[in-house]
């Protein structure tokens, strides 16, 4: 019995604990009847503006379901089998599949590439009146890598140690409603590394050297892209309080494996979550209730599933659109 009971545990999926895997069900998530009743809405009206859109929703409605697929597992010694339904596996649409990817993730870049050194979170973010750019335009999304790095290496140049931070940037397009707020996350060495491997820690980089920098090289980077004019260029170089910001407030001591575990998964995290998410078949609205939105003014977004679909689809990232660096 114990020896055929083993195999049965790990077929089952049985975790370390004793725990046993047990097969969800997609369609008890309140986005699952969101996008079952609503995708054809957006098919008939044009409002999907990318194929993949489409194809994302499509897919999630088939995620988990065995109609659509499954590999069936089973143990030689006890006989046992069972069916595991396929995943859809969409970024930043899917909450399971995304969150199976963000607890992966976590696991494997404190595994493989995060130094047991001290690390701090640096916050990037663009203003209001330029989000719209970057939604039309998603390549625009890398080039602010590019910016925020450049920025990072340089100011850490100025402290007169030889060496490089070691640094990964999280593009999320995504604010606490879900609505498209493009910024820039950095889990970032509070530190340098020599050329011997040798980590010299450093205290914070000054925010307003950080912000000015940023606002100079966005608005320089959009002006050559012809996506804004110089007049605005111009005024929004002069204005004191511009919306460009950068925060460090959060920093993860260097014995602390957890936290920067934990850092690198919300930084990859998904732009909702389904415990805030109320769908109302009788109206066909979605109820959404997260934390104050400062220019909304609202703790909460109430509107139509199909424009809440067509709002979700705005986060998911084009094919082969790279959103860690």
């Amino acid at each position: 019995m114990s020896r055929c009971g083993e195999p049965v545990a790990r077929a089952a999926g049985a975790t370390p604990k004793g725990g046993v895997y047990r097969p969800r069900n997609p369609r008890a998530s309140p986005l699952y009847p969101c996008a079952d009743r609503h995708l054809a809405e957006l098919r008939s009206e044009g409002r999907l503006q990318r194929l993949l859109e489409e194809r994302v929703i499509e897919r999630f409605l088939k995620c988990g379901d065995p109609h659509h697929g499954f590999a069936r597992i089973y143990c030689p010694e006890c006989r046992h089998d069972y069916l595991l339904a396929f995943s859809c596996k969409a970024r930043y649409f899917c909450p399971s599949c995304h969150q199976k990817r963000v607890l992966a993730y976590g696991d494997w870049v404190e595994e493989n590439v995060l130094a047991p050194v001290a690390h701090r979170q640096y916050v990037f973010t663009v203003p209001r009146m330029l989000r719209p750019i970057f939604s039309r335009r998603r390549g625009l999304l890398g080039e602010l890598c590019h910016i925020v790095e450049r920025l990072l290496i340089q100011a850490y140049a100025g402290a007169k140690v030889e060496g490089r931070p070691g640094l990964i940037l999280f593009v999320q397009t995504f604010g606490d409603l879900v609505t498209f707020n493009p910024h820039i996350h950095v889990l970032a060495t509070d530190g340098l590394f020599r050329a011997d491997g040798v980590f010299v820690a450093l205290p914070a980089i000054p925010l307003k050297l950080l912000e000015q920098g940023f606002r100079r090289e966005v608005l320089k980077l959009l002006l050559a892209e012809h996506s804004i004019g110089e007049g605005l260029s111009s005024r929004m170089l002069a204005w004191r309080h511009s919306g460009f910001s950068v925060h460090n407030g959060v920093r993860v001591r260097a014995g602390d494996a957890e936290g920067r575990k934990q850092l690198a998964q919300y930084m990859l995290r998904a732009p909702f979550s389904l415990e805030k998410m109320t769908y109302l078949p009788q109206t066909g609205m979605v109820m959404y209730r997260s934390h104050l939105h400062k220019s909304l003014k609202r703790k909460f977004q109430l509107m139509p599933g199909a424009q809440w679909l067509e709002m979700l689809c705005r986060h998911v990232p084009d094919r082969f659109e790279h959103l860690v660096r």
